[in-house]
């Protein structure tokens, strides 16, 4: 599967409801993807992409950096932010002002009018990475919601309830689109099936996922 990029044709954005609280912004991020490219190859020459483990010690099938004051990590220890990139010692690459200003806009979009993410997670699907169901609950502040990024080859997102048991709605992802969820959605369990096989022009065989958050 190869997929072309028709700059001619004008981005029509609209917002598809997912649960209350919660929406797909479809192609909002379109026209600043090459800037959030730009961005992850900065970044990622600080804070190499790297698979954590869990503290199980299993290896995630996703590549992982972040930016921000704060980035979050898993091994032995647990799951948890800090402030240091645990392969460098180093503090986190800064958040660039094109992906703060996106995410706050997206979250505006979505009814959050107060968003300012001091988090970013760079997650990289090659094909067959995937992510489990799972609750983002590692935040203080989970009145802010989170809003996730979809950049390159299109990926199915599962978006649950608040019980692990209740089954998922498998929702379609494309380049450009954007997931919002906070509210009575928060704690809503979420993950990604795996990534089939592709090519994309701007991303190659892979496809990129920016998810931003307040932790504080």
């Amino acid at each position: 599967m190869t997929l072309d990029l028709f700059a001619d044709q004008p981005i029509e954005i609209t917002t598809e409801p997912l649960a209350e609280g919660a929406c797909v912004l479809r192609q909002f991020a379109s026209a600043h993807a090459q800037n959030l490219l730009n961005g992850i190859r900065h970044i990622t020459t600080t804070a190499p992409l790297r698979h954590m483990k869990t503290p199980g010690g299993h290896s995630m099938s996703v590549a992982m950096s972040c930016c921000g004051t704060w980035g979050w990590v898993t091994d032995a220890q647990g799951y948890r932010y800090q402030a240091q990139d645990p392969c460098t010692a180093e503090p986190w690459p800064a958040m660039p002002s094109d992906f703060s200003e996106l995410a706050s806009s997206a979250a505006r979009a979505a009814g959050y009018t107060d968003f300012a993410p001091d988090s970013c997670l760079i997650n990289c699907y090659e094909p067959g990475a995937k992510m489990g169901l799972h609750q983002d609950k590692n935040e203080k502040d989970l009145s802010q919601p989170i809003v996730s990024v979809s950049l390159g080859l299109p990926q199915v997102f599962q978006f649950g309830g608040l019980s692990r048991n209740e089954r998922p709605s498998n929702i379609p992802l494309g380049h450009g689109d954007v997931v919002v969820w906070g509210g009575a959605s928060r704690l809503s369990y979420h993950g990604v099936l795996p990534l089939k096989a592709g090519t994309h022009p701007l991303t190659g065989v892979c496809r990129y996922n920016l998810t931003f958050r307040c932790t504080r």
